[in-house]
């Protein structure tokens, strides 16, 4: 970029030269992409595992939803990694809180079965080397790296005291994973406690990272209740972005990726629709993407709740133009930071509770426009290998029970017809 006023064909000099050199060095590293997360020692963080917030900010709450949740209570939250490492860290957020939280202790270990840990491999996390930390409203805390093995595919157990009343939680509340909840006390360095609560939600624990001296990346899943894991097997990890990740691990000609799921059951691309359902995908997407680490490539699947939930109110109701104009914006934003993103079919719903005629129009123009556009960097046509053969504008009835969402094995199936050359280095 030129220093030259072409108008005035003067040379900038002194200190308006510095502050233009400097305005050049900053927009330059604001637009590194996220892959460039290594540290001095040449160790790189990767994203392994992550939840995306699906609670809504207190403003946008009702007033029965803004309560305290614990206190003088542990939470142990179970978390199933993608790839592995030698080195971790967390991310705890109170992104949606509304006052500071206060951790008074934390943990991680390896799950062995319910609340029950490994103890050979119970650590403490710190943050700038204390046990404890107030996180302010609306902000998030990265513990400090420790050395720790995590496993590829393997469950990581990540326990929060909280000593203090908790204020609103900031939650991914369609885990489809089972947590546990102690009753009064600091359980975050125990074996085992008496669950007095298994609620099937992430709370607070917003990301996984590990340390790896290699150039893996991570590929985030972004989507709506189909890739959060909607109809799948509560704790068996069958949502189409494990299959996926078991695939690509599985494949030697394959390079390794961590796989992310930043799914939100009821999310939309345009608007919200409920407290737990999440901001907006265009709202969120730089904190539930661009903010994860060692990101390379995003698969987009997202549009069918802006069809379908748009109906309940006229003022929400989107043509298929304006869903395809927030892909757009997405794709701006993802290409601004240099990672590539792959654009994915809607899969059928007629049959579901807000299927309509005129919605079906509108999920087959955007899937044409999908097919056809060369603007994302490569497409999955998740729509055939779901639909049922016999009627297109269905799901297959083997993999369905509520004609939207599909089970454990639509979800294979989803997973399958994925081409994993999408993924090469050379693509």
């Amino acid at each position: 970029m030129s220093v030259i006023n072409k108008k005035k064909n003067t040379r900038a000099s002194g200190p308006h030269l510095l502050l233009r050199i400097l305005g050049i060095v900053l927009l330059s590293l604001s637009l590194l992409p996220a892959v460039q997360a290594q540290s001095p020692d040449g160790l790189r963080w990767v994203t392994t595992w992550t939840a995306s917030p699906s609670t809504l900010p207190p403003g946008m709450l009702p007033e029965e939803a803004r309560g305290d949740a614990y206190q003088d209570q542990t939470l142990r939250m179970i978390a199933h990694t993608s790839i592995g490492g030698d080195m971790v860290r967390v991310r705890i957020a109170n992104t949606h809180g509304n006052k500071p939280l206060l951790i008074g202790s934390a943990s991680i270990a390896l799950q062995t079965q319910g609340s029950a840990v490994d103890e050979r491999s119970l650590t403490r996390l710190s943050f700038a080397g204390e046990r404890s930390i107030t996180i302010p409203r609306g902000g998030f805390v990265i513990s400090d790296p420790v050395a720790f093995s995590v496993p590829q595919m393997g469950n990581l157990s990540v326990s929060l005291y909280l000593p203090q009343a908790s204020g609103t939680p900031t939650s991914h509340s369609t885990a489809f994973q089972q947590n546990f909840v102690s009753a009064a006390g600091d359980y975050s360095m125990s074996g085992n406690f008496e669950a007095t609560e298994t609620p099937a939600m992430w709370q607070y624990l917003s990301a996984i990272d590990v340390g790896r001296q290699d150039d893996i990346t991570a590929i985030v899943t972004l989507g709506d209740s189909i890739t959060d894991g909607w109809g799948s097997t509560e704790s068996a990890n069958h949502r189409w972005p494990n299959f996926f990740a078991r695939r690509l691990l599985d494949d030697p000609d394959v390079r390794d990726f961590a796989v992310v799921n930043a799914g939100l059951s009821g999310n939309r691309v345009l608007h919200e629709n409920s407290p737990r359902f999440g901001e907006n995908l265009l709202a969120r997407f730089e904190r539930d993407v661009l903010a994860l680490s060692g990101v390379s490539h995003i698969v987009l699947l997202e549009g069918i709740n802006d069809i379908g939930m748009g109906r309940a109110g006229t003022a929400e109701e989107v043509s298929a133009d304006e869903v395809i104009a927030g892909y757009r914006q997405i794709i701006l934003r993802a290409h601004d930071r240099g990672l590539k993103i792959i654009g994915a079919t809607l899969t059928p719903f007629e049959g579901a509770a807000y299927y309509t005629e005129a919605g079906e129009l509108k999920r087959q123009a955007i899937n044409a426009w999908i097919r056809g556009s060369s603007e994302f960097d490569g497409i999955i046509d998740f729509e055939t290998p779901v639909r049922d053969p016999a009627q297109h504008t269905r799901l297959l009835p083997s993999f369905t029970t509520d004609n939207l969402h599909p089970n454990d094995e639509g979800y294979e199936a989803m997973a399958e017809v994925v081409d994993l050359e999408l993924f090469a280095p050379d693509n």
